[in-house]
């Protein structure tokens, strides 16, 4: 492992001089050693300009993440197809959870600011994919394509930070980093849900929206992001030695998962041989995953020799129990809401309460770690707060106030919000500076599996509870089969109902809410225990990590 440690000038260059030894122009001599070059701590307003320009498009993510949220059921309902509620869902999620652990490995090569650009591209895409969409398949393909952006757009940007922040301080920028995140998850579900309700285009015109100031934070990371690659011209056989195959298992056994959790008592029974095949090749998918990245990937997406330090490992389950929840209730909530009447707003106005939890609290923890250089018994407070909200959910029903929806949203994003910093400071400090960007990706998969995974198995257990009790409540009227699949397919199909129907229809969604709540508060229980079990390290002040400059 080699380093430079130079003290900058206003004239340095972005990153310091690599000594002969530590030079990539020649080859290492363990092909599978890391390349670390720190970079030099250039001028405040050059660092403030170029994490504006990164955080604009974490901004323009973040509106993403819950216009969709607050979108999915009417574009459900538009496609005839509420199984498609899971789907527009998990498809951002799984090209999420391949590209986000390639994208430490391929910016150390092509440079921060083409990966960068390249995602922003994608993410533009994509979203006017889903725009024009007229077919489920055009809008399950955008939101793959947007996943790829989105993913790359916001761990680039935290790569970015780690890059060019001492680790003391780099709580704080995550924390304002956060903020940006939570301002866009403010703005999108009210913006999503506005759009929907007052405009001729409906939940198309959220999509296009999003397209123009993407391309403009393109051109803004063009122009002020200049951070070298920090693999040099024998990038080449660096390439060679991504884990390509990682992330295609990765994303077969998350494909093979969800099309099987999801056929199984929807499409049909859970005996049948396509849910059964499916999980089994899930499983055969996953296993080829743990051997690959334990025996053969030379340079692993998941590195399982650093996931055995008990901090990492501990901090990666944290964050991959915690997001389970925080997604499947992020996008249930606006579903309940709208069950019970309410519109697509105000379900975006009741999420604005999560962002608001994360800015606070993410800020919060950010601070008290710079202050204190600790940061364990914060994590434990937090993800208890998390399990407070999750703990409000198991109360929700027909006649539950709006305040206690607020209440839950607000303490799980607050929750939640700390909870990515305090873990992703943990994992930082816990290893070398040469493994910050790929243990970065690491964190950002084990969301990624989270989100997808949460999703997945709160669709499987909403769909199997409201199928079994729509049956007890119709299966004895007239055209039973008929009324089931409507009601299955949109929920606006309930307000066609004879009256005396309607509130059998509601209960039994209360029912299938019910147990996703409850699925998800087990889930995050086990995330409470994973972030007891991490270890204090020291959040070093300078770059080097070496205190007294």
């Amino acid at each position: 492992m080699a380093s430079s440690h130079v003290h900058p000038t206003e004239t340095s260059p972005l990153l310091g001089d690599v000594p002969p030894s530590a030079s990539t122009e020649t080859s290492p001599p363990d092909d599978n050693d890391e390349i670390s070059v720190v970079a030099s701590e250039i001028p405040p307003a050059r660092l403030y300009l170029i994490l504006g320009a990164t955080y604009l498009g974490i901004f323009l993510g973040a509106i993403d993440t819950t216009v969709i949220a607050t979108l999915s059921a009417p574009i459900s309902s538009e496609f005839k197809s509420m199984q498609l509620f899971s789907w527009i869902a998990t498809a951002y999620l799984i090209s999420n959870a391949a590209c986000q652990p390639l994208s430490g490995r391929l910016t150390d090569i092509f440079g921060r600011g083409p990966g960068l650009v390249f995602s922003n591209l994608c993410f533009a895409l994509g979203n006017l994919m889903c725009g024009l969409a007229h077919s489920e398949g055009t809008m399950i393909a955008g939101r793959v394509v947007a996943g790829i952006g989105g993913g790359g757009i916001m761990s680039i940007g935290t790569f970015l930070a780690s890059d060019l922040v001492p680790l003391r301080q780099r709580g704080v920028i995550q924390g304002i980093g956060n903020i940006c995140y939570s301002a866009g998850a403010m703005l999108g579900g009210l913006f999503g849900g506005w759009v929907n309700d007052h405009t001729a285009n409906g939940w198309r015109l959220a999509f296009l929206l999003l397209v123009p100031p993407t391309l403009i934070s393109a051109g803004l990371v063009v122009v002020l992001v200049r951070v070298p690659p920090k693999a040099s011209a024998s990038g080449r056989g660096y390439l060679r030695r991504i884990d390509f195959s990682g992330a295609a298992l990765t994303v077969l056994f998350l494909v093979l998962l969800l099309f099987g959790l999801n056929a199984g008592g929807n499409l049909v029974p859970w005996t049948h041989p396509l849910p059964l095949i499916s999980l089994s090749l899930s499983a055969v998918a996953f296993a080829g995953f743990v051997w690959w990245e334990g025996t053969r990937a030379q340079q692993p997406i998941v590195p399982v020799r650093i996931l055995v330090d008990r901090t990492v490992g501990f901090a990666c389950l944290t964050n991959f129990c915690v997001t389970m929840v925080m997604l499947a209730v992020l996008f249930y909530i606006p579903l309940y809401l709208q069950v019970l009447g309410r519109s697509a707003t105000d379900s975006g106005v009741v999420l604005l309460f999560a962002p608001i939890g994360v800015s606070v609290c993410s800020l919060g923890s950010g601070y008290l770690m710079k202050r204190t250089g600790r940061y364990l018994t914060l994590g434990i407070v937090m993800v208890a707060m998390f399990q407070l909200g999750a703990m409000i959910t198991l109360s929700f029903g027909q006649t539950t106030a709006l305040g206690w929806v607020r209440a839950a949203c607000f303490f799980m994003g607050g929750g939640y919000g700390a909870m990515l910093t305090v873990t992703l400071l943990a994992c930082i400090s816990a290893v070398d500076h040469g493994q910050q960007a790929v243990i970065t990706a690491a964190t950002y998969l084990f969301r990624s599996l989270g989100s997808t995974l949460g999703i997945t198995i709160a669709s499987s257990v909403f769909q199997n509870i409201l199928s079994n009790r729509l049956w007890d409540a119709f299966g004895d009227k007239p055209d039973a089969a008929v009324i089931i699949g409507r009601i299955l397919k949109s929920i606006e199909s309930m307000r066609d109902l004879p009256t005396e129907w309607q509130g059998l229809a509601v209960e039994a969604y209360m029912a299938a809410f019910r147990g996703v709540w409850f699925s998800m508060f087990g889930i995050g229980a086990a995330g409470l225990v994973c972030v007891c079990l991490m270890k204090e390290h020291h959040l070093h002040e300078t770059l080097d990590r070496r205190e007294g400059r």
